[in-house]
């Protein structure tokens, strides 16, 4: 007995029997090229169904499509019937699909697809991954920056996948890191035969501003600036071009980085094997100046060999200069050798040591009392400069401007620019001072006088000031000022009113101070002395004669 068959059962059998016959939309199919005219290609999938596609996606990215009538080929069904009555089918898109599979297997496995890159887009290119489209960045074309890449477009090349999101449709892929994969092991085998020390040939494949990179063969040393010769480099340029041949030694290789430094300078002979023999110490010698700085200049004794004119040992006379305005750059100049440190390879030099000490040479022409000429450079509150041979100053200080006026009175007759004559009095190298005396190119008047004075002299001097204190008086040109005090024995008589100014008197010279030139002398001081002078004359008032005899005899005696 036959089971019955339930509608629902019926409907399912029925679209079971129609997804059977009937591809679905979405799908890739497999179908047969039964004509290509008009630029299409007219694909039978079966089923009384039939599609056109167009050649131009059936082929890579710069490349003519492949495609014959008989031909086997996968293609994507987007719609069952257009208004044509035609499927509509997409070569393009079953490539696609098919080449998201395989690219998803080689991320995972991490091989090497490939691919054709077809254009450029902000940022990269584009390439054809067998149908799939994926974005190469422009740091992932090569391992170095290129500026033409018309020579990698429409050429079949393996790829990297770097990433890949096919919900999004994003592929991101390299072509520098099969590079990099291969220059690693190829490098790898150069550097293994490579050893430090080692004199090889290479090729300088690129000039920088701090050196050069040598090809050894397949990996890059680098050439330092300062590793190119033992002179003084500016730039690399000076001393090659990129395309040179160059033999060059391996100073050091770096096996984890494998990164390798140059140098040329040691094919050379160090010119520092034998400095002191060459420049010894305190000799003299002419070089270049090569570079200023703030703090000095560097002069280049010969190639490879350097030293330093601290700005110190520039000058004698201009200390506070900037080394650029003593020198130049390219001048030739004549040092002396200061010191020299072999270990840290430096040379101290002086520019000041080969033109001697003006001081020294000052001394050597000037010795102390000899009488000079000079044009007056400065006055200041404590003297003024006299320009000397060998730019050098002189100071007159105001105490040696006059025997008779103060320093501040005195100074106000000289000026700038003004030539005048004074005498060495004083000279001291280390210090590099020089002083001067105008006044000591006259006699010193108070030491005329002094000479015939001593103390307890009598001398007779006019009133020139009369004080509350004292009174001021004058001899032969000598200030003296007496106090009230030593006006007179008698005090009632110590009144200063008794003077006036013109009157002459004497007095008895009490103290001579040459240091400070000051002659002291005192009324007081005489009338005691004559009064001794009295008694040992005329007897004693223990004789009987009272102090007023004895006194008057003596004054009728001077009468």
């Amino acid at each position: 007995m036959t089971a019955k068959v339930s509608m629902a059962d019926f409907e399912a059998l029925l679209n079971e029997s129609l997804e059977l016959e009937t591809p679905r939309e979405g799908t890739v199919v497999k179908g047969k090229v039964i004509a290509v005219e008009a630029g299409q290609a007219i694909i039978d999938i079966g089923y009384k169904m039939e599609g056109r596609v167009e050649l131009k996606e059936f082929a890579l990215a710069g490349q003519d499509p492949e495609v014959h009538q008989g031909d086997t080929v996968e293609v994507f069904l987007e719609r069952v019937e257009n208004s044509k009555g035609e499927a509509v089918l997409s070569r393009e898109k079953a490539r696609r699909e098919e080449a998201w599979d395989k690219l998803e297997k080689a991320a995972e496995t991490e091989e090497k697809v490939q691919g054709v890159i077809f254009g450029r887009v902000k940022g990269g290119f584009t390439v054809d991954l067998d149908g799939a489209i994926a974005f190469l960045p422009g740091s992932q074309v090569d391992v170095r920056p290129i500026r033409d890449a018309s020579s990698l477009m429409n050429v079949v090349q393996p790829f990297q996948v770097l990433k890949m999101d096919r919900r999004r449709g994003n592929i991101v892929v390299s072509r520098r890191a099969i590079l990099e994969e291969s220059r690693a092991e190829q490098r790898a085998e150069v550097v293994g035969n490579l050893a430090e020390g080692k004199v090889v040939e290479g090729i300088i494949k690129n000039i920088t501003d701090y050196g050069a990179f040598v090809d050894l063969g397949g990996v890059d040393g680098l050439l330092h600036v300062t590793d190119m010769a033992w002179k003084r480099i500016t730039h690399p340029s000076e001393k090659m071009s990129i395309g040179d041949n160059v033999k060059v030694q391996i100073i050091k290789i770096n096996q984890e980085t494998q990164r390798i430094s140059l140098g040329m300078k040691q094919l050379e002979e160090d010119p520092w094997n034998n400095i002191h023999e060459r420049f010894a110490i305190g000799t003299k010698h002419s070089g270049v100046v090569t570079n200023i700085t703030d703090y000095g200049a560097f002069v280049e004794l010969d190639a490879g060999v350097e030293g330093l004119v601290h700005v110190s040992e520039m000058s004698w006379t201009k200390k506070n200069a900037h080394p650029g305005k003593i020198v130049s750059t390219s001048q030739e100049v004549e040092v002396t050798v200061l010191e020299i440190d072999t270990e840290k390879r430096r040379v101290s030099l002086g520019l000041k040591q080969t033109s001697g000490n003006p001081w020294e040479n000052f001394a050597s022409d000037n010795p102390v009392g000899t009488v000079i000429t000079g044009e007056i450079k400065n006055l200041t509150e404590f003297g003024l400069f006299i320009g000397l041979d060998g730019d050098i100053d002189g100071m007159v200080h105001l105490s040696d401007l006059s025997w008779e006026k103060a320093g501040d009175e005195a100074i106000k007759e000289f000026a700038k620019g003004q030539t005048i004559e004074a005498k060495v009095s004083d000279i001291d190298v280390e210090k590099e001072r020089i002083s001067l005396s105008i006044k000591d190119l006259l006699d010193d008047p108070f030491s005329k006088v002094v000479k015939s004075l001593k103390r307890g002299s009598i001398v007779t001097a006019v009133v020139t000031a009369v004080q509350e204190s004292g009174i001021e008086v004058e001899h032969e040109g000598i200030t003296s000022f007496i106090r009230k005090a030593d006006l007179s024995r008698d005090r009632s008589e110590q009144r200063t009113e008794r003077f006036a100014v013109g009157n002459k008197l004497d007095a008895r010279v009490t103290s001579i101070d040459k240091g400070s030139r000051k002659v002291s002398l005192s009324i007081k001081a005489l009338e005691i002395a004559e009064e001794k002078e009295a008694v040992q004359q005329y007897g004693s008032s223990d004789a009987g004669a009272s102090l007023g005899d004895i006194l008057g005899a003596a004054l009728k005696e001077k009468e």
